[in-house]
């Protein structure tokens, strides 16, 4: 968790404030964190020696930290173990807006821009809280009943972390929205929806007899959107938000 004074916002500089439609920018924690802890899936970008590189991962929120994971071996765990400026993103995609103009034509969306300063995670409490971290801040208290990964497999587990600095959010939930005098017209025009839909549960097919779903998976039931299993999730994992 981060230390220091409390704040419910994140600073703006000229780095993270939203310069195209400032009205859809919000820099406060409340929305920045929901949209963060509502995926698994991010986007990091960092800079090799004059390249630009940006590497998807999961990654999970404590408090105003961020941390990923990936193998030892990887370029980019190795890279920002230096202390590498990092820019995280997530993005979510609401509807498809088609309207009666081109220029109309849009998305509704809601994303995060968060930066700060990664650093590879060496502290032997800090890693061990991660490895857990990993698999129970998205299914709550599942690593109790895993094997307990091998010597090997922890060296061969790296984890990045970053305390957001600056971040931002951007939410566009307009629908659809035409010039007035073309709705006038005829053309039709629609918004469709878009929701990632979790699907039937399909257990291993080597289970053992008498291996039965546990509770704690209710919450990725069939046809339950994955934002809301995921915030659930966070939550039950880490209840102070």
């Amino acid at each position: 968790m981060s230390d220091g004074i409390a704040t419910t916002s994140y600073p703006v500089s000229s780095r993270n404030q939203v310069k195209r439609r400032h009205d859809r920018g919000s820099y406060d924690h409340a929305t920045v964190h929901r949209i963060l802890d509502s995926s698994m899936l991010c986007h990091v970008s960092y800079v090799i020696d004059g390249q630009p590189y940006c590497t998807p991962t999961f990654f999970w929120r404590e408090g105003t930290r961020l941390y990923w994971h990936g193998s030892s071996a990887s370029r980019m765990l190795r890279n920002q173990s230096r202390g590498q400026r990092v820019c995280l993103t997530v993005a979510h995609l609401d509807s498809l807006v088609l309207a009666r103009c081109g220029f109309n034509h849009s998305a509704d969306y809601r994303a995060v821009m968060a930066f700060g300063t990664a650093y590879l995670v060496t502290d032997a409490e800090e890693k061990s809280r991660a490895l857990v971290a990993m698999v129970d801040r998205f299914f709550p208290n599942r690593t109790a009943g895993l094997r307990p990964s091998s010597t090997q497999e922890i060296k061969a587990t790296s984890f990045i972390a970053m305390e957001i600095e600056e971040a931002s959010a951007k939410v566009r939930a307009k629908g659809l929205a035409d010039d007035d005098e073309d709705y006038a017209l005829p053309i039709y025009a629609e918004r469709i929806p878009v929701r990632t839909v979790l699907g039937a549960p399909e257990p291993c097919t080597r289970l053992l007899d008498g291996v039965t779903r546990p509770a704690t998976l209710n919450g990725y039931s069939e046809g339950r959107l994955l934002d809301d299993a995921l915030l659930d999730a966070y939550f039950q994992e880490y209840p102070e938000g």
